[in-house]
């Protein structure tokens, strides 16, 4: 055959091609911006061309122009003006639309700049429906519009008494990012991020100002659900911040950031620190912890200004630089040294946040070795028990131990009940990219326990084994751990009590955004009439679709009400778990008042709760027959 092919095709001088630059960016979108998506993700493609038209923004006014950026989003349209000092009028359309054009190869004026390849206002520009730029400078403004990256019109320079600086619009293509809708929430934490790491900049966002005094120390106070355990501890240096303290939680969590891109995958500057950060306390203390005691409910941020950074993607999501610059230290010594003189020198003048820490420490300490040998015999059992066969359908990508981040930003793997669901999604998985697990029976309702049960309770323990998170979510096999139960009363216990499993010893799988929860139709509605060639079957997810799916398909359709994921066949649930499948992520926030959630569903105040319950039920069914 493939010779065949070979005597068939020529490979000439006319066989040449040279794509036009927008044509090769919407093409090969992922090169530029990551995955595409929906905007269900915080790192769908939508989000990244937000980020892209901001991080110019942020460069004016880490230059010293423009105090306030303003962000302005519609269902589809996205708007940023901010107040720098414009682009330079005739190479407005340059700019926009000539791959490697900018100012930024220049390192004296934009040395610690996130993109200095001039490509990411381009992307937006390719990969918009729509796409206007105005530029102010001096009393002129001049405007171009494009369209998927053709110009469609360039205006003459005309005077205005608009103050300095770039407004750009845009309309992600609804080609590419199918049916995109935009989450408030991911753009509020966005620019959460860039207020945090530029202390002074003021961002309104649809009429909403956000501001920060404190830098890093606001954001952890922010993000954080736990109460902290002492003050934060609070370091600055010429380009780096840290702020850190311990909570009453289990597992690491950190947020890191390099020239403002938050480097969620983490990199050289955040191993470093966690390396010296730990070694420092140690020594600090001058016992023999483990750096695993020491780091036991740590929460930290740290933030890297390098020269001309190196990331391993083009979206920017883990820093590969070794060197902060030319001919300068390495990353891991800059922080390294930072680090230990630093963070030793706060802790010998605040004594008391250092017997806080110590006491923190000890407890870790004391727990661990309540359950080593627990642990040891959990680990020996898991390691007999063959996953492979019994409970873990592993998917081949991991099966093959391949190497490539980027297929690995596609796993996930399915938490299931009972063996006719997981059979289900078994058959008609994608096997390269998607891992089954099959629970038995109801998990343990795991609140107010401690990680011993983890160990000792055989359904957590392979689980744990399955995700490889003992040692932390740095290990984590799969990008999205689903939970796919049932959709009635044991489905949505199974569903709360795997989610109190997760906020309870790795609340951090969350807070990263790696759990998910996937909706399956309740109904299947369609039309039998086989001379009619229009028949046709539509899947609903809630009684609202039913109803429109019943006006859709008269007369007489027939309609299947699903009880649970085993009654839907393999056929079927292809449908459900592919492409286009439904997800509801788990989010987690300080507000959320997750302590108080656990403790009073998930506690031991029966009686509360029912009465809570049969109070709701009354109220329900008043509002019902008020309606009627």
């Amino acid at each position: 055959m493939e010779d065949l092919i070979a005597q068939n095709s020529t490979y000439t001088d006319e066989s040449m091609r040279t794509l036009e630059w927008n044509v090769h960016i919407r093409r090969r979108p992922g090169m530029y911006i990551g995955k595409l998506g929906d905007g269900t993700h915080p790192e769908d493609g939508i989000y990244v061309l937000l980020k892209e038209v901001i991080d110019n923004s942020i460069d004016e006014y880490a230059m010293g122009y423009g105090k306030t950026i303003e962000v302005n989003i519609d269902s589809r349209k996205a708007e940023v003006r901010d107040h720098g000092r414009g682009i330079p009028l005739n190479s407005l359309v340059k700019a926009s639309s000539e791959m490697n054009t900018g100012a930024k190869y220049d390192t004296i004026n934009y040395k610690k700049s996130v993109g200095l390849n001039g490509v990411g206002l381009k992307a937006v520009n390719a990969l918009s429906e729509m796409f206007r730029i105005t530029s102010v400078r001096d009393g002129l403004c001049k405007e171009a519009v494009f369209s998927k990256g053709n110009l469609i019109e360039e205006k003459e320079i005309t005077e205005t008494t608009e103050p300095n600086g770039t407004k750009t619009e845009f309309i992600p293509d609804e080609s590419l990012f199918n049916n995109y809708q935009y989450k408030e929430e991911y753009i509020e934490q966005l620019i959460k991020n860039y207020v945090y790491l530029n202390c002074g900049l003021t961002i309104i966002f649809n009429g909403k100002k956000y501001t920060s005094r404190n830098g890093l120390s606001d954001l952890l106070n922010d993000y954080m659900t736990n109460e902290p355990l002492y003050p934060i501890i609070h370091l600055k240096g010429e380009d780096i911040e840290i702020a850190l303290t311990h909570v009453n939680q289990y597992g690491e969590e950190y947020y890191s950031f390099v020239n403002g891109q938050n480097t969620t995958q983490g990199g050289t500057h955040l191993s470093a620190f966690k390396e010296v950060a730990a070694r420092t306390v140690k020594e600090y203390f001058n016992k023999n912890f483990e750096y695993s005691d020491i780091r036991a409910g740590l929460v930290a941020a740290i933030s890297l200004k390098v020269v001309e950074p190196v990331f391993e993607s083009q979206t920017k999501t883990r820093l590969g630089s070794k060197d902060m610059w030319e001919n300068g230290p390495s990353i891991a010594k800059y922080v390294g040294d930072f680090v230990k003189k630093e963070l030793d020198d706060y802790l010998h003048m605040h004594l008391e946040t250092a017997n806080l820490m110590l006491q923190k420490i000890q407890e870790s300490e004391k727990e661990r070795k309540a359950i080593a040998g627990v642990t040891k015999l959990a680990r020996e059992r898991a390691k007999k028990v063959s996953l492979n066969n019994k409970k873990l359908r592993d998917c081949r990508l991991h099966l093959n131990e391949s190497k490539n981040d980027e297929l690995k930003e596609e796993t996930s793997i399915f938490i299931t009940e009972g063996n006719s669901a997981s059979g289900s999604i078994t058959t008609c998985r994608d096997v390269n990219t998607q891992a089954v697990f099959s629970l038995r029976g109801k998990p343990l309702n795991s609140y107010g326990l401690t990680k011993k049960v983890v160990y000792e309770n055989e359904e957590f323990n392979l689980l744990q084994a399955a995700l490889n998170i003992e040692d932390g979510i740095e290990g984590l096999r799969y990008n999205k751990i689903i939970i796919a139960t049932d959709a009635d009363v044991d489905g949505m216990h199974i569903r709360l009590l795997l989610i109190t499993f997760f906020l309870q010893f790795f609340p951090d799988l969350i807070k990263k955004g790696h759990v998910y929860i996937l909706q399956t139709p309740l109904f299947r509605v369609r039309n039998f009439q086989k001379s009619t060639k229009n028949a046709k079957t539509i899947y609903c997810y809630t009684e609202e679709e039913r109803s429109k799916a019943i006006e859709e398909l008269k007369p007489n359709p027939e309609i299947t009400r699903f009880k649970g994921l085993g009654e839907i066949s393999a056929e079927e649930f292809k449908h459900f778990i592919g492409k286009d499948m439904r997800l509801d992520r788990v989010t987690l926030r300080k507000n959320d008042a997750v302590k108080e959630l656990l403790e009073f569903y998930m506690g031991k105040n029966t009686m509360e709760r029912q009465n809570f319950i049969i109070n709701n039920l009354v109220i329900e069914e008043d509002r019902v027959n008020e309606q009627q």
